[in-house]
């Protein structure tokens, strides 16, 4: 099967810097798996996540949606591939309203009728177990409940790649769990997660696939139980 992102002979480095944030990765990304990607601060996962999700353009190299080679796309191309794929920041940035409108806010954005936006959130937010939370303002959200209302709303959109940054950095255990079950259950609906973590746990308990990150360069890849014990 044919994969949905790839990242091919790609090197990064930011403007005025003199290093570079990735070096020669080749990655493969997969409707219907999850990759954990895994490495010390300023490995480069970030950097990853946000080329494969079309943020950035790198500085050499090719990524490539469903066969397409993003960035000599057209503006229109360019527009529907980047609507399959959803990245999520360890940093959660949420919009003026309650949870609930947070959670429908980029159905909202896709054009979808606010009654069926709101009805698909609260939808999500019951399947997570946090129900309780929609009609709370984000001022009153604590910092777990503002990832978890980022992280929801980007299942919300149902994309068909997404794309986690420390998701579990200010959860619970409790919420940790959920969103283990959550993402597995992701998974075997078809849709490809990746999640860049510090949280060995998850990426053992949820993973498919897993690769080490280390000074913008993958060092090793494979299946979780080995490449994790690394």
């Amino acid at each position: 099967m044919r994969a949905a992102i790839e990242l091919r002979g790609v090197w990064h480095t930011y403007p005025g810097s003199r290093r570079w944030a990735l070096e020669g990765v080749d990655l493969e990304i997969r409707e219907g798996r999850i990759l954990a990607v895994v490495g010390p601060n300023g490995s480069g996962k970030t950097t990853m996540l946000k080329l494969a999700g079309t943020l950035y353009r790198p500085t050499r190299g090719t990524v490539r949606l469903w066969g397409s080679d993003f960035w000599a796309s057209d503006g229109s191309q360019r527009l529907r591939l980047r609507r399959l794929v959803v990245y999520v920041h360890e940093k959660p940035v949420l919009v003026r309203g309650t949870a609930l409108h947070n959670v429908a806010y980029g159905l909202l954005l896709r054009g979808y009728p606010p009654e069926e936006a709101l009805e698909r959130a609260r939808s999500v937010m019951e399947r997570m177990g946090v129900a309780g939370l929609a009609s709370r303002e984000r001022g009153q959200l604590s910092a777990g409940e503002a990832q978890l209302v980022s992280i929801l709303r980007a299942v919300a959109a149902e994309p068909r790649v997404l794309l986690l940054d420390e998701p579990t950095a200010h959860l619970d255990l409790e919420k940790r769990r959920r969103l283990a079950s959550l993402l597995r259950e992701l998974r075997d609906r078809g849709m490809g997660v990746v999640v860049a973590t510090h949280d060995y746990l998850l990426a053992r308990r949820v993973a498919d696939e897993a690769v080490v990150l280390e000074e913008g360069r993958i060092r090793v890849r494979g299946p979780p139980g080995r490449v994790l014990e690394v």
